[in-house]
């Protein structure tokens, strides 16, 4: 089979699965905006029959004429009453389809339980398509299969009233219409490639957008003076789409002029004809309304299903993304049979190597570690040596490439992902800031408790952060954000604020330590937006909450890893070094060099603060 002709077959399988989506989604619904659109499409050809007949009776036998009258009558009434019928039920159906498709890719991809799909910028792409097609375009598609469906119907209802009339002029009408139809199918596919060409121009013109309008940007931007070198940018872009455009458009003018003249030549012809017999005896009164109708019908309804398909095979292009998403297989395996987490368990890690793909370097290489239950295990070393990696192996996010990672002998890979991270509680060095109220902010760290205030401002007060947000306008239930104010609120400073940085790193603490019961606390640069009193209280706050229970800190400061009771030294990848500090700083290796460093810093500063009079 042809490339061609696969994706044909492609394109029909893609229809196939936006009806099927259509059909789960609201069976009635879609069966009843099957039945309403045939019976609009048969209304013209029905009208023009009665018509010829109600013409044919006022020349002749007019024994006919008030039934079909009467007939016409109630079809003009069905004809009005339609549309909005076909209305509701489309942006109803539209609706059901919007809502199950979105849930649907949710679903698939809260089933990834890894992180390597939503760190590749390939899939992030394909993620933001298929969330678009997923709100819209599987309703379009059932609303162009059944446009595609009323033009047919329409067009063989006419071609056969014009068979009876004249043959020859049927087949010269439908002989000018093919050009029409292969033209229109050729512009589409024109279309979708310009579609694909401009797409880039349009996603970077959106982002100078974006970045003009972002609060985060606002104070770069216009301490630089970025701002008419971004909107340059934009406009560039604007006007490379554009020209893509108009070239198209410019194609799309001559063709379907051409076209248009010629389907008049056949037309005019054709009407020539059709009175000629008339007045010959030949025909009817009738038989030349349903010839002008019948010809005017059939070009419309055949330049009408050539657009209507060229939109319908966009639509599915981009449904396509939504159905690559839909069929994604697992990122990570989950074992058939768990096997429990045993508590009270050292985690080991044995040999284990790691790197993101074939194409990048080892990130990890040959490391052997045991962080023993209970303990307080500290990582240091320089960016990029692995730290950051490591904990994203312990919470599985990532399978190490070779080697293996065990609690309590247990090897991780064996473990239900979801029990496993139920087990553990994380501050990340980038955490995350929701636009929610402050009390979800913190319960999100344990959705068994986001309802339990008590719990809540236990977790904030451990943190150091109760205070901050009792004071803010509606305490805990203050939104830290202003995103969703209406028309109304926007100028009440109550409806939302923002908290500086600090404050979040407290809030997120307060999340992770929400989860009092997990038996691993992950500390990844738990205070590095702190100023110096709030970092020394919260690691004081630290120390005495993860008494008894094993906890992993990573931190640049060498300061706060002093008490750990076991410190490891990362360094490309390999474990260079590890004991407790004072064992680190006799061996005088990295770890020395690194705290030396840091102290000789505050040891100038202090120095020249003692010899200020």
């Amino acid at each position: 089979m042809t490339t061609r002709g696969r994706r044909g077959w492609s394109r029909l399988g893609e229809m196939g699965a936006a009806l099927r989506l259509g059909w789960q989604a609201g069976p009635l619904l879609l069966s009843s905006y099957v039945i309403v659109t045939t019976t609009a499409a048969a209304i013209p050809v029905a009208t023009a029959w009665l018509t010829k007949i109600v013409l044919d009776g006022l020349t002749g036998e007019r024994t006919a004429v008030v039934p079909a009258a009467i007939a016409l009558v109630s079809l003009g009434a069905l004809a009005l009453t339609l549309p909005h019928a076909r209305r509701y039920l489309r942006a109803e159906l539209g609706r059901s389809i919007a809502l199950r498709t979105q849930d649907r890719l949710y679903t698939k991809v809260n089933g990834f339980t890894g992180l390597a799909r939503f760190e590749d910028p390939a899939f992030l792409d394909r993620l933001r398509l298929a969330d678009q097609a997923a709100r819209h375009t599987p309703g379009q598609i059932v609303e162009g299969a059944l446009g595609i469906t009323q033009g047919a119907v329409t067009v063989l209802g006419f071609v056969a009233s014009l068979a009876v009339i004249s043959p020859i002029v049927t087949a010269a009408v439908l002989g000018a219409a093919v050009p029409t139809l292969i033209a229109e199918l050729s512009l589409s596919r024109r279309r979708a490639q310009v579609m694909w060409k401009v797409s880039p121009m349009e996603r970077r013109e959106i982002f100078y957008g974006r970045l003009l309008g972002d609060v985060q940007a606002a104070k770069e931007i216009r301490l630089f003076g970025l701002g008419h070198f971004l909107q340059g940018r934009m406009r560039a872009e604007r006007m490379r789409a554009n020209e893509e455009h108009r070239c198209l458009d410019r194609r799309e003018l001559v063709t379907q002029s051409a076209l248009s003249l010629a389907s008049a030549g056949t037309a005019g012809a054709g009407l020539v004809l059709a009175i000629n017999a008339a007045l010959n005896g030949a025909g009817t009164a009738g038989d030349v309304s349903m010839f002008v109708v019948a010809v005017a019908a059939v070009q419309s309804a055949l330049s009408s299903l050539a657009e209507q398909a060229a939109y319908t095979h966009q639509e599915l292009l981009m449904f396509g993304h939504y159905l690559a998403v839909d069929r994604m297989e697992p990122d990570l395996p989950r074992p058939e049979r768990p096997r429990e987490i045993p508590r009270g368990g050292d985690i080991e890690l044995r040999d284990v190597w790691f790197r993101y793909s074939e194409d990048h370097p080892w990130i990890l290489r040959g490391v052997d570690l045991t962080i023993p239950h209970g303990s307080c295990v500290a990582l240091v070393g320089l960016n990029g040596a692995g730290k950051s990696t490591l904990v994203k192996l312990l919470c599985r996010f990532y399978e190490p490439t070779s080697g293996s990672i065990r609690w309590g002998g247990v090897d991780l890979r064996d473990m239900d992902p979801d029990d496993l991270r139920r087990r553990l509680g994380a501050v990340f060095q980038d955490y995350m800031s929701y636009d929610f109220t402050a009390a979800e902010n913190i319960g999100v760290g344990d959705l068994a408790a986001i309802g339990d205030r008590e719990r809540i401002v236990t977790a904030a007060r451990r943190a150091g952060v109760d205070d901050v947000v009792r004071r803010l306008p509606h305490g805990y239930d203050t939104m830290l954000s202003r995103s969703f104010f209406g028309e109304a609120e926007k100028d009440d400073p109550s409806t939302g604020v923002f908290l500086s940085g600090g404050q979040w790193q407290r809030l997120a603490l307060a999340r992770a330590l929400l989860r009092d019961g997990c038996d691993v606390m992950i500390l990844d640069e738990p205070s590095a937006g702190l100023d110096a009193q709030a970092e020394h209280e919260v690691h004081r706050r630290l120390r005495l909450l993860r008494a008894g229970r094993t906890s992993l800190l990573i931190s640049h400061r060498l300061g706060t890893v002093r008490e750990a009771d076991l410190i490891v030294v990362l360094e490309d990848g390999r474990v260079a070094e590890r004991g407790s500090h004072d064992e680190l700083l006799r061996a005088d290796g990295p770890y020395a060099k690194l705290f030396r460093l840091q102290a000789e810093g505050y040891r100038d500063e202090v120095a020249v603060i003692g010899r200020q009079p």
